[in-house]
C-alpha cells in the first residue's frame, strides 16, 4: 500500500476511510437535488397557471424531461474528459456542483420561461463535471486496495438512494403542497451545501483529484492471445463527427419544436425529423460494424454481446424513466390519493417510520464521522451538521402537517342553467359578474387541507382538470399574479367551511418516486447474496429478467387502469397499483442496471474501457430521450384508445425482449467466450 494511501486509512467509519463518507454525504446532497427537481418537475409544467404552474400538454413537458435527462448522462463523457486531462478531479467536483447550485437558484425564479430553459442548462453542464469524477476519487482511493473496492461502492451506492429518496419526499412535499419555487429552491440550498461540505474537508483526500493524471506512456497491454490495436481511421472519426452532430441536434431540436413552435428540421412545410434521426442511426450501424469486423473473434464476439446488452439497455430505461413522466402524471391524474380513516393512520405510521429510520441510521453514520474528522475538518462538520439539523426540521414539519390533516367540507356558489336541453352548474368566481336572473345553487365538496381552520371560515379554491383544490393565502397570491399576467379573469372560488372530518390524508404524487430508492435498500443486499451464489444466472437470463421484471410492473397499471373511461382526465384508481409497479421495476433494476458496467469491463480489454463506459452513458441516455417522446403520448393514446393500452405498449415489449435474451442465452454466452 502507497504512503498516500497509507494516510488515507488512518481515520477510519465502518472499516473504511473517512473520506469515503465525505464524498457520501457530498454525492447524497447531489441526488437529493437532481431527484428533487425531477420529482417536481413534470407536475409543475402540467399544472394549472391557477396553481402556479405553466399549463402545458404532457407531449410539450416529456419532450423537455425527456431531451434534459438524456444530456445529463452525455455531459459526463466530457465532464471526465476534462478532468483527466485539465482541471483534476476535485475542482470538477466542486465546480460542477456550484453550477448545479446556480441551476436550481435560476429554477426557483418562476416569473420567467427562460430562467427554467437556464437552469436546466446549468444543471447538464454541472452534472457533467461531477457525476463521473466523484467515482474516479473512489477508485483512486482504493487503488491499493481492490478487495475494499466492492464494499466502498456499495456504501457509496447507498449514499445515492438516500439521497433520492429525501429528495423527491422533501421537495416534492414542499413543490406540491406549499409552491414550486420552495421545492426548487429547497433543491438548491442542499447542493450548495453539499459542495460547501466537500470543499472544506477535500484535504481528507490527500494528493487523489488535486491535479490532472500523468499518463502513462507504456504500450497498451494485450488482454488475450490474438488482440491487437484498433486505432480509429479517419473515416471512422468522420462517421463519428457526423453522427454526434446529428444525435445532438436531434435532441434539442424535439422540445424546441414541441414546445416553440421551432423546428430547424423543416424544410418547405416538410418536417424531416424522422428522417434525420434515422439517418444517423444508420450511420452509426455502420460505424459499429465497420469496427466490429476488424477486431480478432474473440474480442469480436465480445463486442456483439455488448451491442445486444445495450440495445436491451436502451428499452430498459426507455420503459423505467417513465417514473418522473408518465407514471407520475397517473399518479397526479389518475389516483385515488386520498387516505381517510384507519388508512389515513396507516399511511401517517408508514410514512414516519419509513422516514425516520433511514435518516436515523444516516444521522447516526454522520455522529461516527464527526467522531473521526471534527477537529481537523471542523467548518465541513459544521455544515454538514447544519445540513441534518435542516433535514430533520421539514422531516418534522412535515409529519406534523400530514398528522393534523384534515377534510374540510366547503359550500360554494353556481349558477345553474340549461344547455342542449341538460341542467349544468358553473361555478361563481370572484370575478364573476352576477345577473338579478341568474339562478344561484349552492354545492358542497370536500378538500383535503392541514391547519388551524375552523367551520364558518372562508376558503379560496380553484378548479383543475374537474376538480376543486384548495389554495393556501400563497397559492391564491400567485393564482391572482399568474392569471393577470395571462390576460385572464380570476378563476378563484369563494367557499365557507361547513364542517370538518378529521384524520384524512392526500398522499402527494411525488411521494410514490420514493419507493423505487426504499426498495432497492431493502433488496439490494438480497440480489448481492443471490449473484455471489452458486445460482448466479448468465448475463443475458440477468439481463432478460430484468426486462421481464420491468414489463410486469407495467402489467400492474394496464390491469389497474381497466376502470379508467377513455378519454377521461381524472380518476381515482387504488394506490396499490403504483405500490406493485414501483416494486417490480426495482426489482429488474436490480437485475439489469448493477451488473451492466460489471459486464463492459470484463468483455473488453482494457484499453477500451473508458471508451466503452461512454458509448454504455450514450445508450442511456437514449434510453431517457425515448422515455420522453413515449411517455409524451400519454394523452394522444389515453384519449384515442385507453389508459390500459397505453400501458400495454409497455408491458409486452420488454417481456417480449427479455424472453428473446434468455432464449439467445447459449449464443450469447458463445460470445462472451466464458466471461461470466
Amino acid at each position: 500500500m502507497s504512503t498516500a494511501n497509507n494516510d488515507i486509512f488512518k481515520s477510519t467509519v465502518l472499516g473504511h476511510p473517512s473520506g469515503l463518507f465525505v464524498l457520501f454525504f457530498t454525492e447524497m446532497w447531489e441526488r437529493f437535488s437532481y431527484y428533487g427537481m425531477r420529482g417536481i418537475l413534470v407536475l409543475f409544467l402540467i399544472s394549472s397557471i391557477g396553481i402556479g404552474g405553466w399549463d402545458w400538454t404532457s407531449k410539450e413537458a416529456l419532450a423537455l424531461y425527456g431531451t434534459y435527462t438524456a444530456m445529463v448522462y452525455l455531459t459526463p463523457i466530457l465532464g471526465g474528459y476534462l478532468a483527466d486531462n485539465h482541471i483534476g478531479y476535485r475542482k470538477a467536483v466542486i465546480w460542477g456542483a456550484l453550477i448545479m447550485t446556480l441551476g436550481h437558484a435560476s429554477m426557483a425564479i418562476e416569473f420567467a420561461h427562460i430562467f427554467l430553459y437556464i437552469g436546466i442548462g446549468l444543471l447538464i453542464i454541472g452534472n457533467g463535471l461531477f457525476k463521473p469524477n466523484m467515482t474516479s476519487i473512489i477508485s483512486h482511493m482504493y487503488k491499493d486496495t481492490p478487495e475494499k473496492k466492492d464494499g466502498a461502492y456499495t456504501i457509496f451506492y447507498m449514499g445515492v438512494n438516500a439521497g433520492a429518496f429525501l429528495g423527491i419526499l422533501l421537495c416534492g412535499y414542499i413543490g406540491e403542497k406549499v409552491s414550486w419555487s420552495y421545492g426548487f429552491g429547497l433543491a438548491g440550498i442542499f447542493m450548495l451545501l453539499g459542495a460547501l461540505q466537500f470543499y472544506l474537508a477535500q484535504g481528507i483526500f490527500g494528493d487523489i483529484g488535486k491535479t490532472p493524471e500523468v499518463k502513462e506512456q507504456n504500450e497498451p497491454i494485450m488482454e488475450f492471445e490474438g488482440d491487437h490495436l484498433n486505432p480509429f481511421t479517419q473515416f471512422d472519426k468522420i462517421l463519428i463527427g457526423v453522427c454526434t452532430f446529428i444525435g445532438l441536434t436531434w435532441i434539442i431540436n424535439d422540445p424546441l419544436s414541441t414546445i416553440g413552435g421551432i423546428n430547424f428540421l423543416k424544410f418547405g412545410g416538410l418536417d424531416v425529423s424522422n428522417y434525420y434521426i434515422l439517418t444517423g442511426v444508420i450511420l452509426f450501424f455502420v460505424l459499429l460494424v465497420s469496427r466490429i469486423i476488424r477486431y480478432p473473434k474473440q474480442t469480436m464476439d465480445r463486442m456483439i454481446a455488448i451491442v445486444i446488452f445495450a440495445i436491451m439497455t436502451i428499452c430498459f430505461w426507455a420503459c423505467f424513466e417513465q417514473a418522473g413522466g408518465s407514471m407520475t402524471i397517473f399518479a397526479n391524474n389518475y389516483t385515488g390519493r386520498i387516505m381517510s380513516g384507519s388508512w389515513a393512520t396507516i399511511f401517517n405510521v408508514v410514512n414516519i417510520l419509513i422516514t425516520v429510520i433511514p435518516v436515523g441510521i444516516i444521522t447516526w453514520v454522520l455522529i461516527k464521522l464527526f467522531g473521526q474528522t471534527f477537529d481537523r475538518y471542523k467548518f465541513s462538520n459544521i455544515v454538514l451538521g447544519t445540513s441534518f439539523v435542516m433535514i430533520w426540521a421539514l422531516i418534522f414539519w412535515m409529519i406534523n402537517r400530514n398528522m393534523s390533516s384534515n377534510a374540510l367540507v366547503v359550500d360554494y356558489q353556481t349558477i345553474e342553467s340549461v344547455e342542449g336541453g341538460e341542467t349544468v352548474y358553473n361555478n361563481v368566481m370572484e370575478s364573476t359578474a352576477l345577473k338579478p336572473t341568474d339562478k344561484i345553487v349552492n354545492k358542497t365538496t370536500t378538500v383535503i387541507e392541514p391547519g388551524d381552520i375552523k367551520i364558518g371560515d372562508q376558503v379560496n379554491l380553484i378548479e383543475v382538470r374537474g376538480k376543486l383544490l384548495f389554495l393556501t393565502p400563497e397559492k391564491t397570491s400567485i393564482a391572482r399574479e399568474r392569471i393577470i399576467e395571462s390576460g385572464k379573469k380570476s378563476p378563484i372560488i369563494k367557499a365557507t367551511v361547513k364542517s370538518i372530518k378529521e384524520n384524512e390524508v392526500e398522499i402527494p404524487a411525488t411521494w410514490f418516486g420514493i419507493l423505487n430508492s426504499l426498495f432497492i435498500i431493502m433488496f439490494a443486499p438480497l440480489f448481492s447474496k443471490w449473484w455471489e451464489s452458486k445460482y448466479n444466472p448468465s448475463a443475458a437470463s440477468k439481463y432478460g429478467l430484468g426486462l421481464i421484471l420491468l414489463g410486469v410492473g407495467f402489467g400492474a397499471l394496464a390491469f389497474g387502469s381497466m376502470s379508467i373511461e377513455s378519454g377521461a382526465e381524472v380518476a381515482t384508481v387504488s394506490i396499490i397499483w403504483l405500490i406493485l409497479a414501483y416494486l417490480f421495476h426495482t426489482l429488474g433494476e436490480l437485475c439489469l442496471s448493477p451488473v451492466a458496467l460489471s459486464y463492459i469491463s470484463k468483455l473488453v480489454p482494457g484499453r477500451m474501457i473508458a471508451l466503452m463506459f461512454g458509448v454504455w452513458y450514450i445508450a442511456v441516455a437514449i434510453g431517457n430521450k425515448f422515455a420522453g417522446l413515449m411517455g409524451g403520448s400519454i394523452e394522444e393514446i389515453t384519449s384515442e384508445y385507453s389508459m390500459t393500452t397505453f400501458f400495454m405498449i409497455f408491458t409486452i415489449v420488454p417481456i417480449a425482449l427479455g424472453l428473446l435474451g434468455i432464449l439467445l442465452n447459449p449464443v450469447i454466452k458463445r460470445l462472451m467466450h466464458g466471461v461470466r
